[in-house]
């Protein structure tokens, strides 16, 4: 389960580290807050239980699919506008923390999950959030070393956040 939630910080970060090309200590950040905050949203799904599941089935995949197709069309749109030396990964925590939102939101339901099983959620959590700050580690690494190769991966990774968002929509709308 860890692994599968983890994909799209993985596939996110792999678009940071193909905008930025070159290593920058801030992907621990983003690492560390993409692991916390799918550490933090099972345990809220758990203990919002059913007061809020019907809120979450029907509006957080739109919500996620809101974030990174606007994220999505931003990236593309500056691929287009910007002078090379702007093209540069938003580092602020601000940014991450949408970034990592809108990542996260559909692991919010994972809580509900450990609902008939409580003994599961901490050790669960600890898990899904360890792997996910690895894989969102190595995906920004696996992203730096693609964009290395001088291709205008912006627009590629424009389209990435996109479908993600709408992959997401698809999974939860079904």
């Amino acid at each position: 389960m860890g692994i599968g939630l983890a994909m799209d910080c993985c596939a996110v970060s792999a678009v940071q580290g193909l905008n930025q090309r070159t290593w920058h200590p801030r992907a621990l950040l983003m690492a560390l807050i993409f692991g916390l905050f799918h550490m933090t949203m099972p345990i809220v799904g758990y203990y919002a239980g059913s007061l809020f599941v019907d809120f979450v089935k029907v509006y957080a995949p739109w919500i996620a699919l809101g974030l990174l197709g606007c994220l999505g069309v931003k990236m593309i749109w500056e691929s287009f506008h910007e002078a090379e030396e702007e093209k540069r990964v938003n580092w602020k925590v601000s940014n991450l923390l949408m970034l990592a939102v809108a990542t996260s939101i559909d692991v919010l339901a994972t809580g509900l999950l450990f609902v008939p099983y409580p003994q599961w959620l901490f050790p669960s959590v600890l898990t899904i959030g360890a792997i996910t700050a690895f894989f969102s580690l190595g995906g920004y690494l696996i992203g730096v070393f693609v964009g290395r190769l001088k291709i205008n991966m912006e627009i590629i990774g424009g389209l990435v956040l996109i479908g993600l968002g709408i992959k997401i929509c698809i999974e939860g709308c079904l």
